[in-house]
């Protein structure tokens, strides 16, 4: 026993200290978690699906290698949320043109238009990956991601984890375990709530997928 606990103590601590920027891995845990996307139907999502927007192997697919995509397109939940964790995998894939995607939190539609207005946990190189950009409202990106840290991690033309963290008015984000950005809002003029949504950019032969789309609702 005097050597069996001295070594257990430092398994617990080498585990604690593994991710010591990973608080909101942590919350999900003692919660429920409801999955938005069956992978079978758009049940509880909206948008053009008819043309943009598919469904294929179990992921929601926007977006094609063959054309160009000629602007943003969304695909949005029907519910809105306001504090949560969201974990999904993305798949961005491209040829020509800007190859670009997003995530969409705290979001609403533009009305009688095809964009989206909120906040966006961003994909695509060469930096876009794992920035905060405010997507149809101040147009501009409001959290850098670190590229150094992120490329050792980051799967360029495969599934890669996203997680999603707005708590108050906090919001962060992991892509792979690595943490992208950690921002507080300041303006008390921007709404915290709305839906979540995911894009394919216009302007380029991309195609994106998403897939395993979970959210843990917080007090």
């Amino acid at each position: 026993m005097k050597i069996i606990l001295p070594l257990l103590a430092a398994c617990v601590l080498a585990v604690g200290c593994k991710h010591p920027n990973r608080d909101a891995a942590e919350i999900p845990r003692a919660r429920k978690a409801v999955s938005l996307f069956d992978g079978k139907t758009f049940l509880g999502w909206e948008g053009e699906t008819n043309k943009t927007w598919r469904i294929e192997d179990g992921a929601l697919v926007g977006g094609s290698l063959q054309t160009t995509v000629p602007h943003n397109e969304f695909i949005c939940t029907e519910r809105q949320f306001t504090n949560f964790v969201l974990r999904l995998k993305c798949k961005l894939v491209g040829t020509t043109g800007f190859v670009n995607a997003g995530v969409q939190v705290r979001s609403r539609r533009v009305p009688n238009h095809f964009e989206v207005s909120g906040y966006q946990a961003d994909l695509g190189d060469p930096g876009w990956w794992g920035c905060l950009y405010d997507e149809s409202r101040r147009n501009k990106v409001l959290a850098q991601s670190d590229m150094a840290k992120l490329n050792p991690v980051l799967k360029r033309d495969d599934w890669n984890d996203y997680e999603i963290r707005c708590d108050g008015k906090r919001i962060q984000a992991w892509l792979n375990g690595q943490q992208t950005f950690d921002y507080t809002e300041a303006d008390d003029s921007i709404d915290q709530w709305g839906v979540i949504a995911l894009q394919i950019h216009g302007g380029g032969k991309a195609e994106v997928s998403y897939r395993d789309i979970f959210v843990w609702e917080l007090p």
